[in-house]
């Protein structure tokens, strides 16, 4: 055999021994538990035959504690680059069959090498991430590698889109990197993520408390807000990132890509008109109305269990890509409160780095009252919101279904605040409160029952009505609840080539 043939083969059962991680013993461990590999990942994820991996052979240069007898290569990520949908994203798997996935220098080294290859070529990062955390034997150069890591995540953050899987447990410096993507993806049953793990809770706190309860999916979707979205199975998780990628662009500078479409742009929904309720206090399902409007009726809900008085998700108008946002009458009366206004205020600024347009579906009777809300900082929480659609310079189209209150009109995307075209149906009460309460505070002699129902009916005829605003200009147009897919599109065809730049600054200072 020549000396090439040799050659050829050395390098075939270099791939075959990068590929089997950390053996077959470790791989079926992790199938055991229900997880993929990280090469299988990736195989779901991009295209069929896209991806192309660097840095295989990458092995840790540490000599400490032994670990020099140890050396598996590709050192516990996978790297590389491949496509979904056609379009070019890279993406680092941490193969927990390999030092538990944890992080070491080269490993990161490997990670920061596809950061800023997707700076330089403008496309998606995605993190796939199933880690034991830091790589103890290496000390400071595993703490080195995740802060390497965490920079880039902030000099990327608004000029591609960032998205993190969690698809095992991560714990200590693993959480801070997903932390700052855009998206985190999150498994229920066999992901966790927590600062610190229930041992050193139970420890330091004395409470007894679950991997689950402390940090699963199902805690970081509905209680702290953490994860974005929560799969039944890594196979759907990576599903879901293949979907969300399709409704942003590849960049900062870019567009989202228009998507093929056959849902006819007139089509209007007479049941629209009677989906409003002519009891003002009585509650109704906003995403009715989403889903009714959208193409193909189809809806990609973020953060669907958080603050289920604000709905935020992706939609289509006529192929083109928009972000909703949506009080919910059903939760709360759709009330502003601390959880919504943070998880529609990150949405909000998301959208507006990415060129994506704002939909906003109003029905607001106000911010929530009460102690718990103003010592939690109302006031600041709810400045975010007004903060992030003030700030936000992509179209803006406005629909208020019903109530529109006090100071929750003016941050729901008010055209005071920036609002391109602000629409309402003939049902939407735009006031400073509710009839009730109003006529209470303006007429203060005493009055009879009778009395008091004249007050708040000549107050409801004055003000609960979209009319005064219109007059106004405040309003452009009162529309028929069964023509709002029309007017959306309409509004986001005339508003296609807007051009607003704010004031030139290093940054604004948001109220955090």
């Amino acid at each position: 055999m020549s000396s090439q043939q040799n050659k050829y083969e050395r390098l075939t059962e270099r791939n075959k021994e990068a590929e089997a991680g950390g053996g077959q013993d470790r791989i079926d461990r992790q199938h055991a538990a229900g997880r993929n590999t990280a090469r299988e990942r990736i195989a779901i994820l991009t295209d069929p035959g896209s991806f192309v991996e660097l840095d295989k052979f990458v092995v840790h240069r540490s000599h400490d504690f032994g670990m020099e007898k140890s050396k598996i290569q590709g050192d516990g990520v996978v790297t590389g680059y491949g496509k979904v949908d056609g379009r070019l994203v890279y993406v680092y798997a941490q193969d927990f069959t390999v030092f538990g996935g944890s992080m070491s220098r080269t490993n990161a080294n490997k990670i920061l090498k596809i950061m800023d290859l997707a700076m330089k070529m403008g496309a998606p990062l995605i993190g796939l991430n199933d880690s034991g955390g830091a790589r103890i034997q290496e000390g400071i150069e595993s703490l080195a590698g995740y802060a390497d890591i965490f920079y880039r995540n902030v000099m990327s953050s608004g000029v591609i889109p960032q998205i993190s899987a969690i698809l095992g447990p991560c714990a200590g410096g693993a959480v801070y990197s997903p932390a700052i993507t855009d998206f985190i993806i999150m498994v229920k049953d066999t992901s966790y993520m927590f600062v610190t793990g229930p041992e050193v809770v139970k420890a330091v706190t004395h409470e007894d408390v679950t991997k689950e309860e402390l940090g699963g999916a199902s805690t970081h979707h509905s209680v702290s807000g953490v994860a974005h979205l929560t799969a039944d199975s890594e196979e759907h998780a990576l599903m879901m990132i293949r979907e969300l990628v399709g409704y942003i662009p590849s960049n900062n500078l870019e567009e989202p890509h228009p998507h093929p479409f056959t849902d006819d742009v007139n089509r209007e929904d007479e049941s629209l008109n009677s989906l409003i309720p002519e009891d003002p206090n009585k509650a109704y399902d906003i995403k009715e109305l989403i889903h009714s409007i959208v193409d193909d009726h189809n809806f990609f809900e973020i953060q669907p269990a958080f603050a289920p008085n604000m709905i935020i998700g992706f939609a289509r108008f006529a192929g083109r890509s928009v972000g909703i946002v949506a009080n919910q009458p059903n939760s709360l009366a759709g009330v502003l409160d601390i959880n919504s206004s943070v998880k529609s205020a990150r949405f909000v600024r998301f959208c507006d780095a990415f060129n994506i347009p704002l939909v906003t579906l109003v029905d607001v009777p106000g911010f929530l009252p009460g102690t718990s809300q103003e010592y939690g900082g109302i006031i600041r929480h709810g400045a975010k919101l007004l903060y992030a659609y003030a700030e936000a310079t992509v179209p803006k189209i406005t629909i208020i279904t019903r109530k529109a209150y006090g100071g929750a009109y003016d941050v729901m995307s008010s055209k005071h605040i920036g609002g391109d075209v602000n629409y309402a149906y003939p049902t939407a009460e735009i006031a400073v409160m509710g009839a009730d309460g109003a006529v209470k505070i303006i007429s203060r002699e005493k009055m009879t029952e009778a009395e008091l129902a004249d007050k708040i009916e000549e107050y409801r005829d004055t003000f609960a009505n979209p009319y005064k605003a219109a007059e106004l200009g405040y309003i452009d147009e009162v529309i028929f609840p069964a023509q709002t897919r029309t007017k959306i599109i309409q509004a986001l065809e005339m508003t296609q080539n807007k051009h607003m730049s704010n004031p030139l600054k290093k940054h604004g200072n948001i109220p955090l």
